[in-house]
C-alpha cells in the first residue's frame, strides 16, 4: 500500500538499517539522501537519539519517532547486511517486519552472498541428520535451508539488491509500478 496519493509529492523512503551507529553516520546518510533526491525520492533517516527532548526516555522516544517515519513512509529501503553474527540487526529486522504488516513494500541490500544455511555451515558445526535435515551439531537445533540469502520471512516478502543505490533504484520502481497499478484501480 502506497501512501503516496499525491504524484507531485516526492515519495518518502524510510531508511533502516544499524547505520545510525556508524562512525561516519552523519557523512553516510548525507550521501543516501543525496541519492534519494538523485532518483526523485525522499529520505526518511531513522531518529538516533538527537531530537528534540522529550519527557520519554530516550530509547522510547528513538522508537516513537521511528515508527511514526515508518507509518508515514511510502517505501523502506534497509540494510541487512549481518550485523554482530549471522543475522541481520534485530531492530531493522523488526522495522522490516513492521513495514510489511502496513503494507509498505521494502527493499534491502547489504545481504551476504550464498544461502543463510551455507553461512551457518563456515561459522558453526553442522551436519545433516538421517533425514538430510541440517542441525547445529551441539544442539541439535534445525538450520533453515530453503537456499535463500536470509530467513524465508525476510527473503520471501522483500526484495533484496546488493548495493544501497541499486536498492533505492529498485524502490524507485515498486513505487512506479504501485502508482500505475492504483492509477488503473482508480
Amino acid at each position: 500500500m502506497e501512501n503516496n496519493p499525491d504524484p507531485s509529492r516526492r515519495p518518502q523512503i524510510y531508511l533502516a538499517g544499524p547505520d545510525v551507529f556508524r562512525p561516519d553516520a552523519r557523512d553516510h546518510f548525507v550521501r543516501l539522501a543525496a541519492a534519494c533526491d538523485a532518483l526523485g525520492l525522499c529520505a526518511l533517516l531513522p531518529a538516533d537519539g538527537n531530537e528534540e527532548p522529550a519527557p520519554d526516555a530516550p530509547e522510547m522516544q528513538i522508537y516513537k519517532a521511528n515508527m511514526q517515519r515508518l507509518r508515514s513512509a511510502d517505501g523502506v529501503v534497509a540494510n541487512l547486511a549481518s550485523f554482530r553474527g549471522l543475522e541481520p540487526d534485530s531492530g531493522t529486522v523488526f522495522e522490516v517486519g513492521a513495514a510489511v504488516a502496513l503494507g509498505i513494500p521494502v527493499v534491502a541490500y547489504g545481504v551476504p552472498d550464498g544461502s543463510y544455511a551455507d553461512r551457518a555451515r563456515t561459522a558453526l558445526s553442522c551436519e545433516a541428520d538421517a533425514n538430510g535435515v541440517l542441525r547445529e551439531s551441539r544442539s541439535g537445533i534445525a538450520v533453515e535451508d530453503f537456499g535463500q540469502p536470509l530467513n524465508l520471512m525476510l527473503a520471501c516478502s522483500i526484495h533484496i539488491e546488493p548495493t544501497p543505490e541499486a536498492a533505492l533504484k529498485k524502490m524507485g520502481e515498486v513505487l512506479a509500478v504501485l502508482r500505475a497499478t492504483n492509477a488503473g484501480n482508480s
